[in-house]
């Protein structure tokens, strides 16, 4: 699996991303391609932008920690047409050129801010998590999506 923090690794997934044009197609789902890059951003915002999303209760929380976590910060890649969450569904148009570099952005961010910013930081979700587990998701996470446009 990739790296995030690694500059190389972010740099591949910028050149992935890079490669998408308003006209991709995804392979298999429902979601255009500014639906997904807008998707794609709502793990990053909820590091970076978190009043934009509401916070689990208290029952949510241990269902996430418990059953999910281990689902999205193992190594197991993603099945296709895969659940999603509530707060990742985007369902209205999405303006591609923004959504795309906002993505950049958050991972270009990421690289910089390196593991040991994330490495016991608290997630939204999971509780708190290890470097690697971070890793994990925000890699596992795009290569899905990006391999779903065939980039």
């Amino acid at each position: 699996m990739e790296n995030v923090f690694d500059a190389k690794d972010a740099q591949h997934y910028i050149d992935r991303i890079n490669k998408l044009t308003p006209e991709s197609k995804g392979l298999w789902g429902k979601m255009t391609v500014d639906q997904m890059l807008a998707h794609c951003n709502v793990s990053y915002e909820m590091v970076y932008e978190p009043e934009k999303h509401k916070k689990p209760g208290a029952i949510a929380k241990f269902i996430l920690k418990n059953f999910v976590k281990p689902k999205v910060v193992g190594e197991k890649a993603y099945t296709q047409n895969g659940p999603t969450a509530p707060q990742f569904i985007i369902s209205d148009q999405k303006n591609f050129n923004e959504e795309k570099k906002r993505l950049i952005g958050f991972i270009q961010k990421t690289q910089q801010l390196g593991a040991s910013a994330f490495d016991g930081k608290e997630s939204f979700s999971f509780g708190k998590l290890k470097a690697q587990e971070w890793n994990n998701m925000f890699a596992k996470h795009l290569n899905h999506h990006l391999a779903q446009f065939g980039v």
